[in-house]
């Protein structure tokens, strides 16, 4: 006889048409060039990395399975014409790319939040991608996809998490090696909430006159850092 399937549950099963959702909600956007502006935020369910100074923890696991078009209209209920996309890791489901389509289809301006753990190539070349290089303070140092320097276009932005000067001169001699401040999307230097004072980063940057954008995780400094749907 043959051996009988494993059983999957129907939620965890990838399709091209839907996503798990753990949350979608509004805000303000936090971070990147986009900070301060309205936003609508989609939270898909899994990640395959375990950064020390993960703040999304809870979406590892659960959520809900979606059809992407009930994805879009939720979001145009929120009547914002931004939309960032975001994890865990978003990229992970083979759903998110269509759906990226279908909200840029819509209208609206789409943003990616990712991890460097994974080639941008076959996002839609008109999302916002947002990758974060993972330093070495998170514990996932060496996950990171180098291609992305080459998949990435001046819509887009690489962020450095920092945690220590460690991850400071890692992210210095990163930039340094692979010349990114020659390419054409931008580099986000934050710190780690709780972590590094961001003075010092601030003044690690200018001593080293870095062209780089300093930015704080602000909706970590409007609201409780353990709050959701913020």
């Amino acid at each position: 006889m043959p051996a009988a399937r494993p059983h999957i549950e129907p939620r965890l099963v990838p399709t091209a048409d839907s996503v798990v959702v753990k949350e979608i909600y509004l805000s303000l956007q936090g971070e990147s060039s986009h900070a301060g502006l309205l936003c609508a935020f989609v939270r898909l369910t899994g990640c395959h990395l375990r950064c020390t100074y993960c703040d999304s923890e809870f979406a590892f696991h659960g959520g809900t399975r979606m059809k992407n078009a009930d994805v879009v209209e939720q979001v145009k209920a929120l009547r914002t014409p931004r939309v960032e996309v975001t994890g865990g890791e978003p990229l992970l489901q083979p759903g998110v790319y269509p759906l990226m389509q279908s909200m840029l289809d819509a209208g609206l301006i789409v943003l990616l939040e990712t991890s460097g753990a994974i080639d941008v190539r076959l996002v839609p070349p008109a999302v916002h991608k947002i990758v974060d290089m993972k330093t070495p303070s998170s514990g996932e140092c060496a996950r990171n996809d180098l291609r992305n320097f080459t998949s990435m276009n001046a819509n887009d932005e690489v962020k450095f998490v920092i945690g220590s000067r460690e991850d400071y001169e890692w992210s210095k001699a990163l930039i340094a090696e692979h010349r990114l401040t020659e390419k054409p999307f931008s580099l986000l230097f934050s710190t780690v909430f709780g972590k590094l004072h961001p003075r010092e980063l601030a003044e690690w940057t200018i001593e080293d006159r870095l062209s780089v954008r300093f930015q704080l995780q602000m909706h970590k400094y409007m609201w409780d850092p353990n709050e959701r749907g913020v």
